[in-house]
């Protein structure tokens, strides 16, 4: 793969790594999380610097208010905002919900929700995961959601979803459901833009591991329109599969950066920390878990990257992606782990910036699918390989 980016991506990585590095400061995080209410911490100033600068519609058409680029350039931006822990809900608009509009809605449904992405007054987010019961599912192309066809061509949704993130801030959410006409005959599967203050649909805070508040979102015959329905005869499938791809590759992206940073942190902490009159970088112990945390932050970039690449290009990516995502979760844990290990007790003091990186990788660890069932993907990938 060729990792070299264009000029215009160059570009985008420099301003977003700029506005990010400068507005989400330590103190700045700190002072968001002071201040954040029922919606969780969210930096609405920085949210507006991003839209303001062009970089949360990078990737829309220059049609939508977008700069017209691709997945990668999105990606950029997304690691910047991974390398600063902010708290602004790129990865659930620009990739959970803008991109499947992008790529599979009507004229009408990206004339209604894309401008107002790049303009940053839209946030969007996805339901993927189901609650069956108590145990949480990770989603697929057969959601337990069910879409009942009205006469007059509407739709009744009814399920429990759970883990929605960026739920009490966005303004819609995009739900996957299994679509039956009136008598329960299957139809297909659609996906479904609802408006989070549709009546019907209750917001159950759950609170999660970064203070990020997610929801459980129990639909009980919400009402929607025809034209709520994500494009005209589109693949419901298809579109199940681009956000699960999407979102899993921008996570492994935002976990490179945090990873990246975290590594960052400690390879400073370790230079000036001194113990029996040297630096402990110098100690052999200290400098082989400083090493292969390296190795597992570059294998963490290099397969994201990869994952990102294809799926810009239009290539497939499962198994990719896959990869991506086992790295990102297992290494990721890596590389925090020795991170705060070599900290000391420094480590897991709050008023230090390395625990956000830590909380953030185990969450990103967990969302949309673990280290483990990303080795199932793999391996029923290669089970339906032709021998």
């Amino acid at each position: 793969m060729d990792f070299n980016y264009s000029e215009e991506q160059e570009a985008v990585r420099q301003l977003a790594g700029q506005i990010c590095g400068e507005r989400s400061t330590h103190e700045r995080l700190k002072q968001v999380e002071a201040e954040a209410g029922d919606e969780g911490p969210f930096d609405r100033d920085l949210w507006r610097e991003l839209a303001d600068a062009g970089l949360l519609g990078i990737h829309l058409g220059e049609e939508f208010g977008g700069a017209g680029l691709d997945f990668v350039a999105a990606c950029l931006v997304i690691e910047a905002v991974g390398r600063t822990a902010a708290y602004v809900p790129v990865v659930e608009t620009m990739v959970y919900g803008a991109l499947p509009i992008a790529r599979f809605g009507t004229d009408a449904q990206r004339k209604a929700w894309l401008p107002g992405v790049a303009a940053g007054e839209t946030i969007l987010t996805a339901a993927m995961a189901e609650l069956v019961g108590e145990v949480i599912l990770p989603g697929g192309t057969e959601p337990t959601t069910t879409a009942t066809t009205q006469s007059d061509g509407s739709w009744l949704l009814t399920v429990t979803k759970a883990c929605v993130p960026a739920a009490f801030v966005a303004d819609a959410v995009l739900v996957p459901a299994t679509c039956r006409a009136a008598d329960g005959s299957g139809t297909g599967v659609g996906v479904f833009v609802v408006d989070t203050g549709a009546a019907g649909l209750t917001l159950t805070r759950q609170t999660t591991t970064t203070g990020r508040p997610e929801a459980i979102a129990e639909l009980a015959d919400v009402a929607v329109g025809a034209d709520r329905l994500l494009g005209e005869g589109a693949d419901g499938a298809a579109v199940i599969d681009a956000i699960t791809e999407g979102a899993t590759t921008a996570l492994c992206i935002e976990e490179a950066g945090a990873c990246a940073a975290a590594l960052e942190l400690t390879a400073e902490y370790t230079k000036t920390r001194v113990q029996f009159d040297k630096p402990i970088a110098t100690f052999q112990a200290v400098g082989q878990r400083a090493a292969d945390a390296y190795v597992d932050t570059e294998a963490i970039r290099l397969t994201a990257w990869q994952a990102a690449s294809r799926l810009a290009a239009g290539l497939p990516a499962a198994s990719e992606v896959a990869v991506a995502k086992y790295w990102a979760a297992e290494g990721g844990q890596r590389v925090v782990h020795a991170a705060s290990h070599l900290h000391g007790g420094v480590g897991v003091d709050r008023d230090y910036p390395l625990h956000r990186y830590f909380l953030l990788t185990r969450q990103i660890e967990l969302t949309l699918g673990g280290a483990n069932e990303s080795l199932r993907r793999l391996g029923r990938m290669l089970a339906d390989e032709p021998v």
